[in-house]
Formats: structure tokens, C-alpha cells, sequence
């Protein structure tokens, strides 16, 4: 038998299928299912942790529940709301998988003297001078190396992504396969987990009950600073939004600054959106220690978005600055910037 493998489950068909694949394979797997918020009470949702623990019992291993609601409250969510509240929009999902997913989950798997840690994600190791990255999945689709450029390489090097080389239709089947139909057909959900039907501006006003006092409505202008409306506070608003602006100018409008100084959110049209460079803090470099001044990479700016061709400069403060080659929509501060070397991510950073 290979090692012991601290299997993280959801509850899901991905976590579920991964140790499905790691147990063919021949390891040694303990389930662990980590409760980060309290959900609310629906009848007619199933505690994931409840079917986690099902799942690791029907496939023949140990399942544990760790408890990090505390540690989960005091960084995801308290950077959620910090960002909200500076005008930055947050990828939660980026700081849970280096804090919680990896960074809480770690120790745990050395305290059962497991050799390392399995998830579901959609993406791939490498390991070339040393040293061990991440890679994109097969599926392009579905990869999820976008939301990984934070770990650090001593996690990488005792990480397992089952799923890397599988499309999300292959997991489905392999499910089927396996006996698990209902699994197979299980719908996923891409809203953000705490934020109940993805209603970021109502979390926040139920987080922090003065939020109306403290970002009060104020100006919408243009960016001549012709004052074209009135907004609602600053947290209703995003870069490149332009529904509910209630504003009506003829042509499409959208927000293209929050000018917190002033409590004015700026509003333009599309070009006024368009970028070709970038400046990203806090960078964390996966592949390599360093990079050539002006290295060709494909920088990605948010989840969704294609790739595009751009070259990398050493900033201050170990920040990167980023010319695309072509320009780009809707640079939004608080996302993050997530640079590649054909599939290889060579390292991310959070957009100024």
C-alpha cells in the first residue's frame, strides 16, 4: 500500500471522485471535512459535512471534522469585509486555500501522520529544479489553478491533485462507474460559500450593522467630475458593474472607479474600462525564485477571463508590474493577477 493521504472531502462529486481515483491507485486515505461557517437552517439542504462522512464510510475510510469557524471567521471572512470596505473587490476562495484548505489542513494531516494532502481542484503538479508547482488542468474549462498561486512550495511538494488530468464530464462517468449515480448528477454551485445566494451587499449590512453610516450615499459623475447621479454607498458598487446604477445615459454605462477620498463613484463606457498594464502586490512566485525583467507570460485577471500575452517587471515593494500586449477590461483592485509559462503558473499577486 502507498501512503497515508489526508483525503479534504466537500461532500461533492470532486472530492468524492479524487478518492475514488486514489484509492485504485492504492493509497492509504483518511477523510477530513473542516466546518468553516454556520450555514443556515434549510430542511432541504444536506449537511455536507453529514454526506462527506457517508461517502468516506461507503468507500471503506476513517473520516474526521475539523472545526475552523474561528480561524475561518478572523481571515476569509474578515478580509472579505476589509476589502469590501477600502473599495477593493476579494477572492475569498484565493485566501481560504492558503490559510484554511492547506494552511489549517496541513498540521492536521502530520498530527495523523498522513504524508500529505488531496483534493479535489482541478489542476496539476510539477516538479522540475527542485522545485514543485502548479500546473493547469486538462480541462480548461474547469481548471482551477487561477485560485492556487498563494500556496507555498512546501505545501505543493506534499499535495495530490487526482482530478488534473480528467474532464469534468470524465469525473461524472467515473461516479456513474462506481455505483454513485446520485453523485454523478450532483449540481455544483460556483457562489461564494458563506455569502448565502451570492448577495454580497446583504452580508455585509448584516455583518456590520452601521455599514449605511459609515459609506453614505454621495456622487455619481463622470470623469470630467460632472456630478450624473446619486450612489448608495460604496460598497454597492464594483468596477466594470453596470447594472443597477440607476442611471440612464443613452449608451451603456458602467463604473469605472470607487473614489473613496471623495465618496464619488466615477462612471464611463466601455473604453474608459480598457487597460494595458497593471501593477500587483503581495506576489507570491511558484515556479521559479525570480523571473527575467520583462520574461513573455499570459497573465490572467479574474476567474473567467482568457489568458493574455504580457511581459513582467520587478516593482517596489515586492510588487510586479504588468504590460499586456494587448489591452485588457476591467482591472479591478482586490483580484488577483495570476501569471503562466505555457500551463505552469508561475506566481500571482493581488491587483493595486
Amino acid at each position: 500500500m502507498k501512503d497515508r493521504i489526508l483525503m479534504a472531502m466537500s461532500g461533492g462529486i470532486d472530492s468524492g471522485v479524487a478518492a475514488m481515483l486514489l484509492l485504485e491507485q492504492g493509497y492509504d486515505l483518511v477523510g477530513v471535512t473542516f466546518r468553516n461557517f454556520d450555514a443556515p437552517c434549510h430542511t432541504d439542504v444536506v449537511d455536507p459535512v453529514l454526506e462527506a462522512r457517508q461517502l468516506a464510510e461507503r468507500l471503506g475510510f476513517e473520516h474526521h471534522t475539523l472545526d475552523v469557524r474561528d480561524l475561518f471567521r478572523q481571515t476569509v471572512i474578515r478580509n472579505f469585509i476589509e476589502e469590501y470596505m477600502c473599495c477593493r473587490t476579494p477572492n475569498p476562495c484565493v485566501v481560504c486555500n492558503d490559510l484554511i484548505k492547506w494552511g489549517a489542513l496541513m498540521p492536521f494531516a502530520e498530527k495523523l501522520q498522513c504524508k500529505g494532502l488531496a483534493t479535489g481542484h482541478y489542476a496539476r503538479i510539477g516538479f522540475e529544479n527542485g522545485r514543485h508547482f502548479v500546473r493547469r488542468a486538462k480541462d480548461n474549462l474547469k481548471d482551477q489553478s487561477y485560485f492556487l498561486w498563494k500556496l507555498k512550495e512546501e505545501y505543493l511538494a506534499k499535495t495530490l491533485f487526482p482530478l488534473g488530468d480528467y474532464t469534468k464530464q470524465e469525473v461524472r462517468e467515473i461516479a456513474a462507474a462506481h455505483g454513485f449515480v446520485k453523485l454523478s448528477q450532483k449540481k455544483e454551485s460556483e457562489d461564494i460559500c458563506f455569502v448565502p445566494d451570492n448577495d454580497y451587499r446583504s452580508f455585509l449590512e448584516k455583518e456590520i450593522p452601521d455599514i449605511k453610516e459609515r459609506q453614505r450615499p454621495g456622487k455619481m459623475v463622470d470623469k470630467e467630475g460632472k456630478k450624473i447621479g446619486q450612489h448608495v454607498g460604496l460598497y454597492n458598487y464594483t468596477i466594470g458593474q453596470r447594472k443597477g446604477l440607476g442611471i440612464a445615459l443613452g449608451v451603456p454605462a458602467y463604473v469605472t472607479e470607487l473614489d473613496a477620498a471623495r465618496n464619488r463613484v466615477v462612471i464611463g463606457f466601455r473604453d474608459d474600462l480598457l487597460a494595458n498594464e497593471l501593477v500587483a502586490s503581495n506576489v507570491n512566485l511558484v515556479k521559479h525564485p525570480d523571473f527575467e525583467e520583462g520574461q513573455s507570460v499570459e497573465c490572467r485577471i479574474r476567474y473567467k477571463s482568457r489568458p493574455v500575452p504580457a511581459n513582467i517587471f520587478h516593482y517596489e515593494n515586492n510588487c510586479i508590474r504588468v504590460v499586456f500586449q494587448q489591452v485588457v477590461e476591467s482591472v479591478t483592485p482586490g483580484q488577483s493577477a495570476v501569471f503562466y509559462e505555457g500551463d505552469d503558473l508561475l506566481g500571482g499577486g493581488q491587483i493595486l
